[in-house]
């Protein structure tokens, strides 16, 4: 019960098979009280199922809306009197922009990806990001450039907070087969190749990510901050 009476926050939630809702079950067994955050209605009724008999507060929350993001915030002071961590699991860009080559990005999809998967960080003060962020990861494309701005800005802001006890870390997940992902194309070639080189010989599974964001949420990294966990089954360490 590493997050027993705690109080967190779980941003982008959107079905069961996302790393938000396998991060959010891992820290609710940890023992925490959790409150979660959708867009808009059209994504509500996802939320309202999956936590259907518990009492955890829903919250919409479109972050590219600063009067939903005050409003949020506001609530949970109202529900929770403090807030003990945030799960920030938010990324998005237009279908098109994951196809193709990345030279071909338009401004607007360029933007748009930005502001929804990295800015939004500065925002929310929490990151979770992807190894796409290193390397150049084929058909990944603006995505990529965004979650490298999402990583540097885990390390501004773990600066920038430090001295309020805040910690700010990220976690850099392998490539794991959720519907959000199946927008980048020839997903299962990547993760085939994943899987034929990290040095567990596996994908690494959403439910692991979510363990190890237990762990940077509790008290035993409170000496981490700034910090780029890779859970990856190791990929990340390998040259070719």
């Amino acid at each position: 019960m590493l997050l027993e009476n705690k109080f967190g926050v779980i941003f982008g939630v959107a079905n069961k098979r996302s790393i938000a809702w396998a991060t959010a079950q891992a820290c609710a067994e940890g023992g925490a009280r959790l409150a979660y955050t959708y867009q808009n209605e059209r994504l509500k009724d996802n939320v309202e199922g999956l936590t259907a008999g518990s009492d955890a507060p829903l919250i919409q929350c479109d972050v590219t809306k600063p009067e939903e993001v005050e409003q949020t915030f506001s609530m949970l002071k109202e529900k929770f009197g403090r807030l003990d961590f945030l799960v920030h699991s938010l990324a998005f860009a237009p279908r098109e922009a994951l196809e193709g080559d990345f030279v071909a990005t338009t401004r607007e999809a360029f933007t748009t990806a930005l502001d929804i998967s990295a800015y939004s960080l500065t925002v929310l003060a929490r990151a979770a990001t992807y190894y796409g962020a290193e390397k150049v990861v084929p058909n990944y494309n603006v995505m990529g450039v965004a979650k490298a701005a999402l990583e540097a800005s885990t390390r501004y802001l773990a600066s920038d907070l430090g001295p309020h006890n805040v910690r700010v870390n990220a976690i850099s997940a392998g490539p794991i087969q959720t519907l959000a992902a199946r927008g980048v194309g020839n997903l299962s070639t990547m993760l085939k190749h994943h899987a034929d080189r990290a040095p567990l010989r596996r994908n690494v599974e959403a439910r692991e990510v979510g363990n190890a964001a237990v762990f940077l949420c509790g008290p035993l990294s409170s000496g981490i901050t700034g910090e780029v966990l890779h859970v990856d089954c190791g990929y990340n360490i390998m040259a070719f």
